[in-house]
Parts: structure tokens; C-alpha cells; sequence
């Protein structure tokens, strides 16, 4: 990557399987666990911040609260008078707060920049929660039909697959039961605790794994959930300065491209491309490319499984294995933890929790624990070089961070 360093120095997750309505709490005490914590785990005096960044998709929708870039600034009287924005691309929210950040540090405007992710979630019922996530779809164009707008929008991507390759479903329910069986690893889990049955063998059944939309069942989807993530991003000048702070990972690409809303539109217009969504192929060509890296040099990634077909779609799109073959992946075991390639060990979204405004945020903050070797019991052995993957709605904006591990 040319120009001036990008550095990850710290960050800090919340505990995703809490109810925080449940506990009488709103988005100033999400945002302000979140700051703390991510200002305590990067070591940095809130003075020596430059600029802020808010990742948010659905605040006025679950909460009745807009203008979370202020938020911050409410919450914590040292970032009062900062320049501050939020964010919004549906589930790819956190990852474009952190590419404004990025620009930021890049263009010489700050030397620091604090970006968090918030999601309350958990303010309505199930299905008034569903419908409101339904809004990053095309409204009015597409999924009338639907019950449920996102798992019948990705069963629908699943059909693709079995309309030009062939898919066993047995492979999906393979994705689940590993980021299910993964977030037993991690402490901020929203399933750590869950007692999910053994996918590999009743992923099918009716009873154990009811149908949702189409060939979409339950342990197919990820999670409703209350949450947020934080990073600090510094430059090159910043650890100069400060000679005593040691990050824990840096920006070594990133890539980003928009598609149009609607999803029928992009499998209309790429029929007969042999990816799927080539334009998420392109994304992480741009972030290889970036990184100068190819897939070999890649130790690990955190991706988006919104649904088991999305994680599908990023075993073949990242080059895993040839367009329409992730089951090979899957079956030979290269996905999991000591595998060729892990994919999502923190659990990802099935696995992990899925607040929408915080995800891309999670996910670079996964991959620097995974590269400065802090991620504890999901610690991928020996990982120097990881990569993100974070998409909003059916793949129409998609972002991608490669980190690696900082020199001694």
C-alpha cells in the first residue's frame, strides 16, 4: 500500500449475547462502554485524538435515535469539540466509517482517529426486527413475496449456485456448524452458550432446523443482536511520537465497490460470469493487489455470514477454491481452525452476533488479535497476515481490510 502507514493500536468488543434493553440501557451507554473500553485497550488520551468515526445502519429504526456521530461527544466530555460523522451502508456500516477514517489518516488531515460501531437491536420483537433490516433491500422492487426479506434474498443466491453448479445443502449446514462450534472459543460470543444441535447430521430436519424462507433454515442465519466494536487507527507520525505505544496491527490493503440495490439485477447482469458476484471478487483483488499479497500469503478471514450461502459465496470469490467449488473447501476441512484457510474463528455472524453497525468494525479488530497473537482460544497458530470481508445487503457495498502483524 503506498503513501503513509495505517496502524491498528487497539480495540475493544462488547459482550454480544447481551440484551441491553433487557438492562435498561440505550445508545449512550452502549457508545460509551465501547469508547472506554477501546480507548483503555489502545492506551491513547482521548486528547490526543484527531477525528471520530461512527459506523450505524438502523439507529432511528430500532431506537428512534439518528445523528450517533455526536454521540461520542456525548458521552465522553475529552472528545467534545472533535471532528466527528456517522456511517451508513447498511451492514457494511462499520467498514466504511473505518475507509473514512482511513482517508483521513492518509490524506495527513489527523494523525489518530477512533472509529466505533453501534447496533441496538433487540428494542422490538424478532420480526419487527427482521422487517426493519429489510430496509437495506430494494423496497417496492423486490422481495414482496418475502416473509423474511434477508433469508429469502440468500436462499435465492443459494438457488444461483444450484443453478450453475449444483449445491448440496449439507455443505451450508457444514458453514453453521462450524462458526457455531467456533464461537464456543470466544468469550464474546452471542452462541458461546448455545445448545445447538449437530448440524452436520439434523442440519436438514424440520424439527431440529426449522425452514425459514425457501431452502434457508434456522442455523443458517445470524444473529439478532445488541453491540458494538471500536478501534484507535494511528499513522506513521503518531508512533513517532508517541515511542512507547505498540500496535497491534497494520493496514496493509483494503479494498471497496458499490453494486446497484437490487439483487436480481446484479445475477442478471453476470448470468454467465463464472463468479457469482464478480464485483466482490474484485474487491478482494483490490485488497490483495493493495496489500501486494496473494491468497498463499493469507493466514486466516473474517467473513460475512449474514446467512451460510454468503459465506459460501466468499470461499470461491477469494479464491479458494475454483468459482462454484467451495464445497470442496468445506468438505476437506480447509475452512476450520488449523485448516488451510480459517474462516471466521471468532464464530463470524452465525457464530459470533451480527449488530449490524459494528460487524466490519469486529472483524478488523478479530483480524488484529489474530496477527498480534491476542485472540486467545481462537488464536489461529502462527497468523502474520489476515483479511476482512463485510458486505451490506445482497452484496451491494463490499469492503475489504487485509492487516499484518507489526515488525519487532
Amino acid at each position: 500500500m503506498n503513501g503513509r502507514n495505517v496502524w491498528v493500536l487497539g480495540g475493544h468488543q462488547t459482550d454480544f449475547a447481551r440484551n441491553l434493553t433487557r438492562e435498561g440501557k440505550d445508545f449512550a451507554d452502549l457508545t460509551s462502554e465501547v469508547v472506554d473500553g477501546t480507548l483503555e485497550a489502545s492506551g491513547v488520551d482521548p486528547h490526543s485524538l484527531g477525528v471520530v468515526h461512527v459506523g450505524n445502519a438502523f439507529g432511528e429504526m430500532f431506537a428512534g435515535q439518528g445523528h450517533l456521530g455526536a454521540m461520542p461527544a456525548t458521552v465522553r466530555e475529552e472528545l467534545w469539540g472533535l471532528p466527528a460523522s456517522r456511517h451508513e451502508a447498511a451492514c457494511a456500516s462499520g467498514s466504511i466509517a473505518l475507509l473514512g477514517a482511513i482517508a483521513d489518516l492518509r490524506a495527513g488531515n489527523y494523525e489518530s482517529a477512533l472509529v466505533v460501531g453501534v447496533e441496538l437491536e433487540k428494542t422490538v420483537s424478532g420480526d419487527a426486527a427482521a422487517a426493519n433490516l429489510g430496509a437495506a433491500a430494494w423496497i417496492g422492487h423486490e422481495g414482496e413475496e418475502a416473509t423474511f426479506m434477508w433469508p429469502w434474498m440468500f436462499a435465492r443466491v443459494a438457488d444461483e449456485y444450484e443453478r450453475r453448479y449444483g449445491l448440496d445443502d449439507a455443505h451450508l449446514h457444514a458453514i453453521a456448524a462450524t462458526n457455531f462450534a467456533n464461537a464456543k472459543r470466544n468469550p464474546n460470543a452471542q452462541t458461546r452458550g448455545w445448545d445447538v444441535p449437530d448440524l452436520r447430521t439434523v442440519g436438514s430436519d424440520d424439527a431440529a432446523n426449522p425452514p425459514v424462507e425457501g431452502r434457508i433454515r434456522r442455523f443458517d442465519c445470524s444473529q439478532i443482536t445488541d453491540g458494538g466494536a471500536g478501534v484507535v487507527l494511528v499513522t506513521d507520525d503518531y508512533l513517532r511520537d508517541h515511542p512507547d505505544v505498540r500496535p497491534m496491527a497494520r493496514l496493509l490493503g483494503w479494498g471497496h465497490r458499490t453494486a446497484g440495490i437490487g439483487l436480481q439485477a446484479k445475477l442478471d447482469r453476470d448470468a454467465d460470469n463464472p463468479y457469482v458476484m464478480p464485483h466482490l471478487r474484485g474487491v478482494i483483488e483490490d485488497a490483495f493487489g493493495r496489500a501486494q499479497i496473494t491468497l498463499d500469503d493469507l493466514d486466516g478471514l473474517e467473513t460475512h455470514d449474514c446467512f451460510t450461502p454468503s459465506e459460501y459465496l466468499a470461499i470461491d470469490h477469494i479464491g479458494l477454491t475454483e468459482p462454484g467449488a467451495s464445497w470442496k473447501a468445506i468438505e476437506n476441512g480447509e475452512i476450520e481452525i488449523g485448516g488451510t484457510l480459517p474462516i471466521n474463528p471468532s464464530g463470524g455472524l452465525i457464530g459470533g452476533g451480527h449488530p449490524v453497525g459494528a460487524s466490519g468494525v469486529r472483524m478488523l479488530l478479530d483480524a488484529g488479535k489474530q496477527v498480534s497473537g491476542t485472540a486467545g482460544d481462537y488464536q489461529v497458530d502462527g497468523a502474520e497476515t489476515f483479511a476482512t470481508l463485510n458486505f451490506g445487503g445482497s452484496t451491494a457495498t463490499t469492503v475489504s481490510f487485509v492487516v499484518g502483524r507489526p515488525a519487532a
